[in-house]
């Protein structure tokens, strides 16, 4: 038996803000040790035979293009080359997200089983999980539709749930699926972990890759021939597979839950119970939960005092944060951002985000710190005509031959060297040395060494935006 990961990654997690941004979502985060969400996922089920009684693939991988360089960038550093990285160009939600995936895997010309997962989950306890996908396997490969229901520990109000029915199996451990069940109130989420009967729905699912393809054409067909036409058109580019935009515009949003699993006939749906240490990070109070907390019930990460202060998540980026007599809160310390909040109303974080967006400003999108397949730049300072950047260039790259119409630039090389193109010229530039490039002169920067190449830009002009480039050439593929 084939298993084939897939890993989702759509969704801007914009109650994690400001640490969560849309350019930089939660999955690229560490958020629960030195690995971010993307990589504990990534390497939660590697190519292997062990622990899961068959032949585990390399990943699929569905990304958002906005962020597909650190994708392949955080991969890469978990030394989890993925099978196809598969590039949405707009987000349509899980049920076409994983219908790409599904025709990237077919062109294998089998049939393995999908193990579909969020990007953005933590699970502790990764043996139970690889036991609980051996176990529904063998129901996925007797062509059933399979998800996992995580056993709750509380009367979660933020989750949907699913009604456990009769059990399925020798081992009675596979249970028909007797209903999904939308987020309850209060009241209703007490009784239903009461009851027994319920269970909340992690979003991670087990199916054959022809099974999926068939209930989807027959329940949501016009999703299968968007995403038909999209993967059509697709193309290769460097270790991304971009697929048709224009069809894929097109495609009704919808997930997989909506789309499929609540309209499947009785007996072919099943849920596995899930006890491993499983948690969504959906919101600031999520990451507290499962955090490491001192003897007042504080998690703490970062430069951070506290002095009579209790059950308080606070989290220091770049400058001391100290809090006093404060108890169920959240501070969250970014260079261009702070959150304070009760968690009482950390949920609706969203809506700080909204107005953000709605009056424009940058800190809804993105952090200082900007990454770019090259490597970063972080914004160090700006005023009227000036900005300041701090440039890392990673051993061996190189920023695209480019040009401003609006500004020039002063580089400044902290560490390493530089091999710099400045018109017609092309020398190299040591530590602390400097050189200029004029307004409207084609450039091009290099790190020709073994060691990343640190260095501090000053531009001036009249115009400083990102969108005054022009690209001439670029090893990236970028316009």
């Amino acid at each position: 038996m084939n298993l084939q990961p897939v890993i989702l990654c759509g969704g801007a997690g914009t109650r994690l803000w400001p640490l969560s941004r849309e350019q930089y979502p939660k999955q690229l985060l560490a958020l629960a040790g030195e690995q971010s969400l993307l990589q504990t996922t990534a390497r939660r089920m590697l190519p292997s035979s062990a622990e899961t009684g068959g032949k585990v693939r390399a990943p699929i991988v569905v990304a958002n293009e906005e962020y597909r360089f650190i994708t392949a960038e955080q991969l890469r550093q978990a030394e989890v080359p993925p099978a196809a990285l598969v590039l949405e160009p707009v987000g349509r939600n899980t049920a076409p997200a994983l219908t790409l995936a599904a025709l990237a895997a077919h062109e294998s010309g089998d049939d393995p089983v999908l193990v579909v997962m969020p990007a953005d989950q933590v699970i502790r306890d990764e043996a139970a999980f690889r036991a609980a996908v051996e176990l529904g396997a063998v129901h996925a490969q007797a062509g059933r539709l399979v998800t996992f229901g995580i056993e709750p520990d509380r009367p979660e109000t933020g989750y949907g749930y699913i009604r456990a029915g009769a059990a399925l199996g020798d081992d009675g451990r596979g249970r028909e699926i007797a209903a999904f069940v939308e987020k309850p109130d209060a009241a209703t989420a007490e009784r239903y972990l009461a009851s027994g009967e319920y269970l909340w729905n992690a979003g991670i699912f087990m199916m054959r890759t022809s099974v999926w393809l068939q209930h989807l054409g027959a329940m949501r067909p016009e999703i299968l021939r968007a995403c038909r036409a999209a993967f059509d058109a697709r193309q290769r580019d460097h270790d991304f597979l971009r697929i048709g935009r224009e069809a894929f515009d097109a495609c009704p949003s919808d997930s997989v839950d909506y789309a499929v699993m609540e309209r499947l006939p009785a007996g072919l749906g099943v849920v596995i119970p899930l006890a491993a240490g499983w948690s969504d990070v959906g919101a600031w109070d999520a990451l507290w939960q499962i955090g490491e907390k001192d003897a007042d019930g504080n998690v703490l990460r970062g430069d951070v005092m506290v002095v009579r202060t209790r059950n308080t998540l606070a989290i220091a980026q770049s400058r001391l944060v100290a809090c006093l007599g404060l108890a169920d809160a959240v501070i969250v310390e970014t260079p261009d951002a702070v959150l304070a909040a009760h968690k009482d109303h950390i949920q609706q974080v969203k809506e700080i985000v909204a107005r953000l967006k709605r009056e424009g400003r940058s800190e809804a999108d993105a952090h200082r710190k900007i990454y770019r397949p090259w490597g970063y730049y972080d914004s160090i300072d700006a005023g009227s005509r000036f900005q300041v950047k701090r440039i890392v260039v990673n051993p061996g790259a190189a920023l695209s031959m480019q040009m401003h119409h609006h500004r020039a630039e002063h580089w400044i090389v902290v560490k390493g060297t530089a091999r710099v193109t400045r018109g017609e010229e092309v020398f190299l530039v040591s530590e602390n040395e400097s050189t200029f490039i004029p307004l409207g002169t084609r450039h091009r920067l290099e790190n020709p060494g073994k060691m990343p190449l640190e260095m501090i830009e000053v531009q001036s002009g009249a115009y400083l935006g990102e969108d005054d480039i022009v690209r001439f050439d670029d090893s990236y593929g970028r316009a």
